[in-house]
């Protein structure tokens, strides 16, 4: 499940950076040869036809008035892979490699000492119990390192205990004369103004305070990569599904049949433990083919698995990969869902992404039951890239 995304959003490259350029042999631009007017220390120099020695002598004045980094990017940025996993842990990061006054901003907070650094790092991790994942680690300008990460952070303080979601990139500034980084700014990937202190970025907070009410069970695991306004971009892990052949995006025709499977109606009666969400699959635009799945347990090896009793059920095994996904709650009608996969397919579209055709619907809860008092979670619709 590949696709062109784009570098900012996931590259699994190890360490490559790109060395700052050395000065060349090669005349500088802007020096010319004879006639050399001025050794620099004020004294005037005799016209002379040996070119060769004054062209020496003058590269070598160049080169004294030409300002060196110093700075070792290659190292900066293997020690960013090796240090930044450590930014939520009981190890923390190396102060030693930040100066005293750091520049840190994000769209909501900001500080301008290393002692405000480590306390913003502090709060979120008591306030937050943050889950920080570094995707990659570049070199992007002149003495300026670029991260790719993202943070999954629950709000402990709120009895729901939310789950909030941030993606996006750092830019690390590193001062030339002490080699250490003076400057750490967040952008958000999920809001345009990113400069603090954005009104937008606030809100984006507020929003993910809201309640979505998903059921206790184990569901498929995957990686975050990007989360915009309107998107999601995960990375997911191979499952196992039952399926059976089903009638329309919103229907429930099948769902008995590949749950009588995980209840025990199968070659050995075993029964096989709950887990959410519950697919519905389109294969094409016209929804010619759709399929309704229920994800199998995790631990379950697929070669052991009972056989199905009923021959239009089958075991599938889903490889994973690269998938966008855009939530909503409510009723999932049959008018909702095709709208919302239009909706998604045009912001990936628009954002340079290529979706494949056909889509899924999440249903986190029984599909059977679709209340629209009961504010349920959905991930409609499931798009792999």
């Amino acid at each position: 499940m590949a696709t062109h995304l784009s570098d900012y959003i996931y590259r699994p490259i190890p360490n490559i950076c790109i060395s700052c350029r050395r000065s060349s042999t090669t005349k500088p631009a802007g020096v010319s040869l004879p006639p050399l007017k001025c050794l620099g220390n004020g004294n005037i120099a005799v016209r002379t036809d040996q070119n060769l020695i004054k062209w020496a002598v003058r590269l070598s004045l160049v080169e004294q008035n030409t300002p060196k980094s110093g700075i070792d990017e290659n190292g900066l940025v293997d020690f960013l892979y090796e240090d930044l996993p450590h930014l939520f842990d009981d190890q923390g990061i190396d102060r030693t490699m930040y100066d005293e006054r750091v520049r840190f901003r994000d769209p909501i907070t900001k500080h301008d000492t290393i002692s405000g650094y480590l306390f913003n790092i502090h709060l979120l991790k008591r306030l937050f119990s943050p889950d920080f994942q570094l995707h990659w680690v570049k070199q992007t300008g002149p003495y300026e390192l670029t991260t790719r990460w993202t943070m999954v952070m629950s709000f402990i303080l709120l009895p729901w205990k939310p789950e909030l979601v941030f993606t996006g990139t750092s830019v690390m500034g590193i001062n030339p004369q002490t080699q250490k980084f003076c400057s750490h700014v967040d952008y958000w990937d999920s809001i345009e103004k990113n400069d603090y202190f954005s009104l937008e970025g606030l809100w984006d907070v507020v929003q993910q305070l809201r309640i979505y009410k998903t059921p206790e069970l184990e569901s498929p695991k995957y990686q975050i990569l990007k989360r915009t306004a309107n998107y999601e971009v995960r990375k997911y892990s191979p499952f196992v599904v039952v399926e059976t052949k089903g009638d329309k995006l919103s229907g429930s025709t099948g769902f008995n049949d590949v749950a009588g499977y995980i209840f025990g109606k199968n070659s050995s009666m075993e029964k096989i433990p709950m887990t959410t969400p519950v697919f519905t699959q389109a294969y094409d635009a016209q929804l010619s083919k759709v399929s309704i799945q229920i994800v199998l347990p995790l631990e379950k090896d697929f070669n052991s698995l009972p056989d199905p009793n009923q021959e239009e059920i089958s075991l599938r095994k889903v490889e994973g990969g690269i998938a966008a996904v855009l939530k909503f709650s409510g009723k999932p009608t049959e008018d909702t869902v095709c709208e919302k996969e239009k909706e998604l397919r045009s912001a990936l579209i628009r954002d340079g992404l290529k979706p494949k055709e056909g889509f899924l619907l999440a249903r986190y809860n029984d599909p059977g039951r679709t209340w629209s008092s009961i504010m349920v979670c959905y991930d409609t619709p499931f798009l792999c890239l």
